[in-house]
């Protein structure tokens, strides 16, 4: 059975041989696939034109043209794609020009496959939740919106490579568990004594959690004191104890 569509990639480099490392780089990561290298100015629009791609591997300087002047031009037309900048290019302005035009990621000559592997995993997962929502057709939450702007990785196989400091993988197993045994909202000092980890630990779980929208969080009010924070599994809500 044939699966999702391969997000296509043009190459921009001037260099075949940094071309060709890219591009057996790129077919290393499930999911992508190499639609052509562009070595100019006027290769790289008429690729562009013509492909469509839906990313860009981009270098900065071209005997022709600056990549950076490419990318001003291609956020300008609205063309529905982002890019990935790969270059020797460390200065500072450089930088933070092409982070504030707009690009996926910056990733620094010579190029680790471990690093370009990371980014391209996490533009597959960005890039799967934006056609979803584009599918769905919705007006998005602010958690949805969230996870878009940190670009972080939380498909099936992936959440523990890419965990923040301080979320340990077993611990965050053993939160979820506990959250799909009950029928109702819990608290922090539930979870904590449940799997025997102070409050503070288990809200920093918690949250994390909600923050990826693999749980929800609401309020829950009893008869005295102030109302206190409960998590659940999607579809399910807290009961006010009385």
């Amino acid at each position: 059975m044939k699966g999702k569509r391969d997000i296509e990639v043009l190459i921009v480099e001037d260099d075949f041989r940094i071309a060709e490392i890219q591009k057996r780089f790129l077919e290393q990561v499930e999911g992508f696939q190499a639609v052509g290298i562009a070595a100019s100015y006027i290769e790289a629009k008429t690729l562009i034109d013509i492909l469509q791609p839906d990313l860009l591997l981009l270098d900065v300087y071209f005997p022709d043209m600056n990549g950076l002047d490419l990318l001003k031009e291609t956020k300008q037309q609205s063309k529905q794609m982002d890019v990935i900048m790969i270059t020797a290019t460390k200065e500072i302005h450089k930088v933070q020009e092409a982070i504030s035009i707009g690009v996926f990621d910056y990733i620094i000559k010579p190029v680790v496959f471990e690093r370009f592997k990371q980014s391209l995993l996490r533009f597959k997962d960005y890039h799967g939740k934006l056609l979803q929502l584009r599918k769905e057709n919705i007006h998005v939450t602010q958690q949805q919106v969230d996870r878009l702007l940190r670009k972080e990785v939380a498909g099936a196989g992936n959440e523990k490579a890419y965990l923040p400091k301080g979320i340990d993988p077993l611990t965050l197993d053993k939160v979820l568990e506990v959250l799909g045994k009950v029928e109702y909202g819990l608290t922090a000092e539930n979870v904590a004594k449940e799997i025997g980890v102070s409050r503070t630990t288990a809200r920093r779980y918690l949250e994390h959690l909600v923050a990826n929208d693999n749980i929800e969080a609401d309020l829950s009010y009893g008869t005295i004191g102030r109302p206190e924070r409960v998590y659940m599994v999607p579809g399910r809500f807290p009961q006010n104890r009385s």
